[in-house]
């Protein structure tokens, strides 16, 4: 294992990093600039933007804009066949000057530590932006989880946790699911943490199941919260709810829970996506009949309640939200100019690539930002490591309130920051989230 404590970097090389974002060399893997394809490359530009803005102290911004531990971790897992493989883990602790390091953990074969990096400080950003007392962290291990089986990702899931747990704690590191893991990895990861230290110790990992400390409402948080922000995203632009016309991209733990909650509360859900494709219905698709096949089939190929078109399609169509909630970087200069939505809502982390931001910008699309808009799932992991510090738990429509309340709190000053400044909620998003940690960092002194 080797930990790394990363060098800062002058204000020079950091605008001229800025800088570089849209002249950099082409990535031929995925046809995009490298600094467009590297999502580390994306949140530093527009943590610059909020910089400017704020007049930040030099000192400051050299703390705020690195992380404060990374971890690289050497995953050995004796396999079903008897091989050994050996994985690489990270984990990343962005910040913890407003509380403990707090972020998801996911299994993917496209982790990397760049992409680390960025969701790590996306989520002390997206943290600050909702008020609540953590700072941000992020884990992943490079893996294809669908090839692995319930034994191999359970022996994984505990090598990576042993391998990485002088970190964790519920005052220092706090994970949770992310892309492709659930509460069951967060049950063995609970388990393991235990056994290390001797006792049960609930809030040291969050969305675990239910029989475990768990919070009601948490499955369904960050969808829930994508709702209640495209509810006051329509309000502010004068676009009634019922009948308007939604596209998700990604019908998983958020974009399928998504679009649900919008279905029943009375949007038309036109378009949905996965990995295998796309699917279109003019008047509506039944989304419950969805949900089913899904379940039934693991994929939306084929479902017979819709016509097939692609993902791309999907981003381009004519709607008045588009909720991008697959995986980062669907959204580029390449495409941004084809988007006829009038509200995106990122339910994914980093779905649309700071080169894009311009275009959208000048094609008026209101862009409700990722650390606002998917901030319903930390929010309701705050709620429940506050249940587990308290062993007092809640009610699921107590949960349910005072989310909604969260929700419509943060929307509101990321909405005035934004006319405070002439920016957009995106920036205004990083404007309010980096002015709060950097508040507290004066506070704390170096």
């Amino acid at each position: 294992m080797t930990a790394t404590i990363p060098m800062n970097t002058t204000n020079g090389s950091r605008d001229a990093a800025a800088s570089r974002e849209l002249h950099a060399p082409e990535d031929h893997a995925n046809g995009l600039p490298d600094a467009e394809s590297n999502p580390n490359a994306a949140m530093l530009v527009r943590y610059d933007r909020a910089v400017r803005l704020l007049g930040l102290d030099a000192g400051l911004n050299r703390i705020l804009s690195r992380p404060e531990y990374e971890i690289t971790v050497s995953v050995p897992v004796e396999m079903d066949n008897g091989d050994v493989e050996v994985f690489t883990g990270y984990r990343v602790i962005h910040s913890t000057t407003r509380g403990p390091g707090k972020g998801g953990i996911r299994f993917d074969q496209q982790v990397s530590q760049d992409e680390v990096r960025a969701l790590a400080a996306w989520m002390t950003w997206k943290c600050a932006v909702v008020n609540i007392p953590f700072g941000g962290a992020k884990g992943g291990i490079v893996c294809d989880p669908f090839a692995l089986s319930q034994g191999e990702l359970e022996r994984l899931t505990r090598r990576y946790t042993s391998g990485i747990i002088h970190t964790l704690g519920p005052d220092s590191d706090v994970p949770a699911p992310d892309v492709n893991t659930n509460e069951q990895v967060m049950a063995w990861l609970l388990d393991t943490y235990s056994k290390h230290v001797g006792r049960h110790t609930p809030a040291v990992v969050t969305g675990k199941p239910i029989a475990l400390g768990g919070s009601l409402g948490r499955r369904e948080a960050t969808g829930r919260g994508c709702l209640i922000v495209i509810e006051e995203a329509l309000a502010h632009l004068g676009i009634p709810f019922r009948g308007a016309r939604v596209a998700v991209q990604g019908f998983g733990k958020v974009g399928g829970i998504a679009a649900e909650l919008l279905h029943t509360a009375g949007a038309t859900v036109v378009a949905i996506g996965d990995r295998s494709g796309a699917m279109y219905r003019k008047d509506g698709i039944d989304i419950p009949s969805a949900v089913q096949w899904l379940k039934s089939h693991a994929l939306l190929e084929g479902f017979p309640g819709a016509d097939a078109i692609t993902n791309d399609e999907l981003l381009a169509l004519d709607v008045e939200v588009l909720v991008p909630a697959a995986m980062e970087n669907v959204i580029t200069s390449r495409n941004a100019a084809a988007i006829r939505a009038r509200i995106i809502c990122e339910g994914a982390n980093g779905p649309t690539t700071a080169a894009a931001d311009p275009i959208l910008d000048a094609n008026g699309v209101f862009v409700i930002p990722d650390i606002l808009a998917n901030a319903g799932g930390v929010t309701v992991s705050y709620f429940e490591w506050v249940q587990n510090r308290a062993a007092y738990y809640w009610s699921e429509a107590e949960v349910n309130g005072r989310l909604d309340g969260v929700m419509r709190r943060a929307f509101g000053e990321v909405r005035r920051t934004a006319d405070q400044h002439g920016c957009s909620m995106r920036t205004a998003a990083y404007v309010l989230g980096v002015n709060r940690v950097a508040t507290a960092r004066r506070f704390r002194g170096i």
